[in-house]
């Protein structure tokens, strides 16, 4: 039992020097990198309105705080609505692609179109369809996040090992019985892995649904916030906004991440 105790210390403690020694170098490259944006500002003696300082953003950011934390919470809940009701949809239609080979075979592509065509290029249609409305930023956005997750569930969910397959025909399992117990426990490490490429992706499809969903109407999201300071040419503003949508991403892909660990731990591939 001893033995046991120390093993897991150690293995506690390993954990704990590897998330240090992480975040330790996350910080050296973002210093490196601040540091690097502010020298060439000052080399080349850049206008603020061209390119601002770190410490100008910083001040920008600070200076509209209050817009820019009311607008992230609108645009956050937006990706995470958009990325729940794709998790939902996604995994409803990957269960039935892999119940039926020719229906994988007919659908797919068009679930691969939707991925290809720009959702700048929808988006309007949308706003047509379905007015200046909350709704349709969801729309949109999960329109976006759709393909990673039905892409990655049919994955799992159609590879189940050959010998898994043989045992249950042999004790007369049902087809139910056999996505249950087989299919959907072997599929849900790609549902994670979908969910997490959804997520940064999320983000990105709210903010661009908002820049023609804010047109007509009092939307007040982070793309409706970075349309109006662009119009303004307020450059640092600007880039405060993209910090506070980077750290919306952050957010999005974390708690994917630690939804996953809680609740499917034991089916995840790496614990």
């Amino acid at each position: 039992m001893s033995n046991e105790v120390q093993q897991g210390s150690k293995s506690i403690r390993g954990n704990r020097s590897e998330w240090a020694w992480t975040a330790f170098a996350v910080i050296v490259v973002a210093a490196l990198g601040i540091a690097a944006w502010h020298f060439v500002v000052k080399l080349f003696d850049l206008p603020k309105l061209l390119l601002p300082t770190p410490w100008q953003v910083a001040e920008a950011g600070w200076q509209h705080r209050d817009v820019l934390l009311k607008s992230g919470w609108i645009t956050l809940w937006t990706a995470t609505v958009s990325l729940f009701v794709a998790v939902i949809i996604g995994g409803a239609v990957s269960i039935l692609f892999s119940q039926s080979r020719l229906l994988r075979r007919a659908l797919f592509p068009y679930v691969v179109f939707l991925q290809t065509v720009p959702i700048v290029a929808i988006a309007p249609l949308l706003v047509i369809w379905s007015g200046y409305e909350f709704r349709t930023a969801v729309i949109a956005t999960v329109i976006i996040c759709l393909f990673p997750i039905v892409n990655n569930v049919t994955t799992g969910l159609t590879s189940v090992r050959p010998e898994h397959n043989d045992l249950l025909r042999m004790y007369g399992a049902t087809r139910w019985q056999r996505l249950c117990r087989v299919q959907i426990p072997t599929a849900i490490p790609f549902l994670v892995l979908g969910a997490r490429i959804s997520s940064g992706l999320a983000v990105i499809g709210a903010i661009v649904a908002e820049f023609f969903v804010s047109n007509g109407a009092d939307y007040e999201g982070l793309g409706a916030v970075m349309t109006g300071w662009q119009a303004r040419t307020m450059t640092d503003a600007l880039m405060a906004a993209l910090a506070v949508s980077t750290l919306l991403g952050l957010i999005l892909f974390g708690g994917v991440n630690l939804l996953s660990r809680l609740f499917l731990k034991r089916y995840l591939l790496v614990n």
